[in-house]
C-alpha cells in the first residue's frame, strides 16, 4: 500500500485526505441519524403527557428543544399553541425545514469529494502520462517494460481516486434518504399533536396513531 502512494505521486495526499474525511463524516452521520435518536418514539406520548397535566412551561419547552431532533420540531409547535391550528403547522413545517437543514450537516462535504476525488486521481494520471511522453521522447519506445510501467504508474490516482468516490457517492445518497424519511416522520409526529390538540385526532397514546 506504501509503494502505491508513493508511485502515485503527491496527488495521492489529498486523496488520502478524502477518503479519511469521508470515513469521518460516514460514522459521525450514522450515529448521529439514529432513528430513535433524532424521532424518540416516546417523546410523543410524554408531550401529551405533559399537556394533559398542564405541565408546559417555559423551561419545559427548553428541554425539549434540547432533548432531540423531533423535539425541536414539537416545541415550535408548543410555542405557537395560542396562535391556532393553521398557524401551529406552518411553524412544524418551518421547525423541521430547520432541523432538516441541520441533519443535513457534512452531507454536503460528502457529495463534494465524490465529485472531485475522480477529477484529482484524472489529473494525476494526465500529470503520469505527460512523464511517460517526455520519457518517451528521451530515450524512444524500444523499452516497453519501462512504457508498461510508467503507464501503470500513472493510472494509479485515477484508480484511487474512484475508490474514494464511490464509497463517498453510496454515503451520501444514503444519507439523503434517511434524512427524508427523517424528516417525513418528525412532520407526521407533529402534526398528530396538532390535531390531537384540536380535538381532529385521538391523542397519542390512546390508540390515535393511525387516525
Amino acid at each position: 500500500m506504501y509503494e502505491l502512494m508513493v508511485a502515485g505521486g503527491w496527488l495521492m495526499v489529498p486523496l488520502l485526505g478524502c477518503s479519511v474525511l469521508v470515513l469521518v463524516i460516514a460514522v459521525e452521520r450514522f450515529l448521529a441519524l439514529r432513528p430513535e435518536r433524532v424521532v424518540p418514539s416516546q417523546l410523543l406520548p410524554q408531550v401529551w403527557q405533559w399537556i394533559r397535566q398542564e405541565q408546559i412551561s417555559r423551561d419545559r419547552l427548553q428541554e425539549l428543544r434540547q432533548s432531540s431532533p423531533l423535539g425541536q420540531v414539537l416545541a415550535t409547535a408548543l410555542a405557537n399553541s395560542h396562535h391556532g391550528r393553521e398557524v401551529m403547522k406552518d411553524s412544524v413545517e418551518e421547525g423541521a425545514g430547520q432541523v432538516t437543514h441541520e441533519l443535513e450537516r457534512f452531507i454536503t462535504a460528502l457529495g463534494t469529494v465524490a465529485a472531485i476525488a475522480p477529477l484529482i486521481g484524472l489529473l494525476g494520471t494526465v500529470f503520469g502520462m505527460i512523464e511517460v511522453f517526455t520519457a518517451m521522447v528521451q530515450v524512444g519506445t524500444g523499452n516497453a517494460a519501462m512504457l508498461a510501467g510508467g503507464i501503470s504508474k500513472a493510472l494509479i490516482t485515477t484508480a484511487a481516486g474512484l475508490m474514494v468516490a464511490i464509497p463517498a457517492l453510496i454515503c451520501h445518497r444514503y444519507f439523503e434518504r434517511r434524512i427524508d424519511g427523517l424528516a417525513v416522520a418528525m412532520e407526521e409526529q407533529a402534526i398528530r399533536l396538532v390535531d390531537a390538540m384540536h380535538g381532529d385526532r385521538l391523542p397519542p397514546g390512546d390508540g390515535g396513531a393511525g387516525r
